[in-house]
């Protein structure tokens, strides 16, 4: 048997590290499925030699092959190409061998979907992330007392720029249309956010592949980077793709670096401009996140009183279980962490502004 080359090493480093990444975020049968692909992952169809050749960062943190692998897989069982291996997968129970070999047959019978779809990162726009910005939305508008100016980098189907569509139970706190099919109820550690008024007088979203929530095709991409074994994050997407689709958000095709300086320098309208994101900046090369954050820098000096900017994260700090929430605001420049989050919105501990 030849050595492992460094770049295996890479790759079944990284289906370990999600092991523990799905075990926390609560899937079992993604952190099995990694288990495997770290055991047993091999040479022996064009699929496994790609993921172990893989020519880039293969790691959880950059691009996410464990993944994307999953999402390759969770897409045949949904769009009923492999009656064999949706058999196998949630809800219906599996051995390891009859598991493996299933993904095996699926490499050699789907090799060609499967390559294709490994060179796109998975699109989740985890809509639960919602709890944590709707938070920092309220406390804008609180400061400020103006309408809102949204625009979301990385906005991916533009779920997450339709979050005053849904309905939330905050520790109590209630918000949104009574009506909607979407509730989203973490939970919720620390005093309430800000009872504040939110006027939204436009809202826009980049994205270097938007999905179109019109599109059968990519609601179903959407639904299969959601984890098979999570049934309540599957029917929460499919009713928020429902709400969009009377009136999707506006999602632009456009690398944020290009895009973020044309809206920036547009002219004021009397509402405070508000970029936001949600673990979608951490995924920019080091030179591409200094490029986006002096552009925001510059815009943050133009910024007055009447025309206010601010900036709301949700992005990934130095602590394994979750992301920081934090705001900057301009002309002071002011920025605070307001609280802690779950990576998909399952709680959050809240301290304010």
């Amino acid at each position: 048997m030849a050595p492992e080359t460094d770049r295996e090493t890479a790759v079944r480093e990284a289906f370990r590290a999600q092991i523990k990444a799905a075990t926390a975020l609560g899937s079992p049968f993604v952190a099995r499925l990694s288990a495997l692909a770290a055991q047993r992952l091999n040479r022996d169809t064009d699929v496994g030699r790609a993921l172990l050749d893989w020519p880039g960062d293969a790691s959880i943190n950059n691009d996410l092959v464990p993944a994307r692998l999953a999402g390759c897989l969770h897409a045949l069982v949904l769009s009923g190409k492999d009656d064999a291996l949706k058999t196998l997968y949630p809800p219906h129970e599996s051995d390891d061998d009859m598991l493996w070999q299933a993904i095996t047959n699926a490499f050699e019978a789907h090799g060609e979907f499967i390559l294709q779809r490994l060179q796109s990162p998975p699109q989740t726009n985890e809509i639960r992330r919602c709890n944590a910005l709707l938070p920092g939305f309220l406390t804008i508008a609180e400061i400020f007392e103006k309408p809102l100016d949204l625009l979301e980098v990385g906005a991916s189907a533009g779920l997450n720029l339709q979050w005053d569509r849904y309905r939330y139970n905050l520790g109590g706190f209630e918000w949104g249309d009574p009506a909607s099919p979407v509730l989203l109820q973490p939970d919720w550690q620390g005093p309430p956010p800000p009872d504040a008024t939110i006027t939204i007088a436009s809202r826009l979203g980049c994205d270097l592949n938007p999905l179109d929530v019109t599109s059968a095709e990519d609601r179903r991409r959407l639904m299969s980077y959601v984890w098979a074994d999570q049934p309540d994050r599957l029917q929460r997407l499919s009713a928020a793709l429902d709400l969009a689709v009377g009136d999707p958000p506006p999602v632009e095709r456009a690398d944020a670096l290009e895009w973020l300086p044309r809206e920036l320098v547009k002219p004021p309208t009397g509402a405070v401009r508000v970029i936001y994101h949600s673990i979608a900046w951490q995924y920019l090369p080091a030179s591409l996140r200094a490029r986006g954050e002096a552009t925001i820098t510059e815009a943050g000096k133009r910024a007055t009183k009447d025309q206010p900017l601010a900036r709301l994260q949700m992005e990934a700090d130095d602590k394994a279980d979750g992301a920081t929430i934090s705001l900057q605001i301009w002309p002071t420049g002011e920025i605070r962490e307001l609280g802690r989050v779950d990576f998909h919105g399952r709680w959050v501990k809240w301290k304010g502004w």
